[in-house]
């Protein structure tokens, strides 16, 4: 078994490195993962289920065919995986995490059904908690995978993103969650909205799952410094200024560093709620129509002039476990699965007042490879003073240690 200290700061990259490399095995690296959520999910309740027996089985066969030498089929040979429980192991692309030599290790939670709000996330030992800060929701639906990878039970877990279900619970626990163009991957949802995703420390880790789930949409790297249109409201959203303004200055950074141009260029969308929840329904009329077509002549202009879209992942903070009242947490988010834009939130720094905060960025259609890669690439810049880490900081999830006091 890994020390547990070593285990929760591996990426999912480099854990498959070293099983691949034979420095370590699967069936060590999964006992400790097992060992740690069994350590610190009593607190966090970001997991409904450890799945023990069927995963130190699979870690068993990971490591037989890293023995025969099979590496190039296995790029994430014995990484332990989390699952989000509406989804279970059997979709595609936790098949195609599986045959890349991920192994499940249990589910993680989501909100229970028949709730007005849906970002938080539920067990039968209590509410999933934020482990930034237990008194927080961890956003939600995918509340559990954000949960257990922002604590380190996991350094990868896969959740769904319907109108931010991965975006949002990311942004609030300070991790990355990246939704694929919609329809790579099979829709969640018969309305097409429901894309599933992935939730990682790392850009590295979500470039890594996006070669496994979707390796015929990888293409050769784009050259050039990408150009980012910023809006903090998308013409209707009702942005808290503190969020916004958190939001801005990691963008700030990020641009004054060299690696991209900022543009000035404004997004002024239509509020896409009304259709979201048509289309949702099933029900389009001609009205929804005519939003979804003005609201993607608008997204078609700006990428005309930016190669990125930048906002805040979400209008304002975490809210408690009692809900958000009025606020629309996906108010930023859901246009993205209504036009299918592919889209990653980023952790970007703490408000005044302590609050995490994500930066959202969106490409054009299909060019998840060249999003991933951007922001990887913002993430190895060399130097003392690399802007990813004038970021998070030290904003980055403390491994569940805020849940030691509790």
């Amino acid at each position: 078994m890994l020390d547990h200290h070593l285990y929760t700061s591996l990426s999912a990259v480099e854990i498959a490195d070293l099983v691949n490399s034979g420095k370590i095995t699967a069936g060590e690296v999964v006992d400790t993962a097992l060992a740690v959520s069994a350590e610190r999910d009593g607190a966090l309740r970001a997991l409904t289920t450890l799945w023990g027996d069927a995963a130190r089985t699979a870690a068993t066969e990971v490591d037989a065919a890293v023995a025969r030498g099979l590496r190039m089929p296995m790029p994430l040979a014995g990484v332990p995986i989390a699952v989000k429980v509406s989804e279970g192991a059997r979709s595609v692309q936790n098949q195609r995490l599986i045959a890349a030599g991920c192994v499940p290790i249990g589910a993680t939670s989501v909100p229970r059904t028949g709730t007005g709000w849906q970002t938080y996330g539920a067990t039968d030992r209590g509410p999933t908690l934020n482990p930034l800060n237990p008194a927080w929701s961890p956003g939600g639906s995918s509340a559990g995978s954000a949960a257990a990878v922002a604590a380190g039970l996991v350094p990868l877990a896969t959740g769904s993103d319907g109108a931010g279900s991965v975006r949002i619970p990311a942004a609030w626990c300070g991790i990355i969650g990246f939704k694929p163009t919609n329809g790579l991957l099979p829709a969640r949802d018969r309305a097409g909205l429901n894309s599933p995703g992935v939730l990682t420390r790392t850009p590295a880790d979500a470039t890594a799952y996006f070669r496994a789930v979707a390796p015929a949409h990888h293409p050769a790297s784009a050259a050039g410094t990408p150009r980012v249109a910023w809006t903090s409201t998308l013409g209707y959203a009702e942005t808290d200024p503190e969020i916004a303004e958190t939001a801005h200055r990691a963008l700030h950074r990020i641009a004054r560093a060299g690696l991209c141009h900022l543009v000035d260029h404004p997004v002024a969308l239509r509020d896409p709620g009304p259709a979201w929840t048509a289309v949702r329904a099933g029900a389009p009329d001609e009205n929804t129509k005519a939003l979804v077509r003005h609201n993607a002549g608008v997204l078609r202009d700006a990428f005309e002039e930016a190669d990125l879209l930048a906002t805040p992942t979400t209008p304002h903070p975490p809210h408690g476990h009692d809900g958000p009242g009025s606020r629309m947490s996906v108010a930023l988010t859901w246009a993205f699965n209504l036009s299918g834009h592919p889209a990653i939130t980023l952790p970007a720094g703490r408000t005044p007042n302590g609050v995490p905060v994500g930066l959202q960025l969106i490409a054009r259609h299909h060019a998840d490879a060249m999003l991933l890669q951007t922001v990887e690439g913002w993430h190895r810049t060399p130097g003392q003073q690399n802007p990813w880490d004038r970021v998070g900081g030290d904003d980055r999830p403390s491994r569940g240690r805020s849940l030691g006091a509790m």
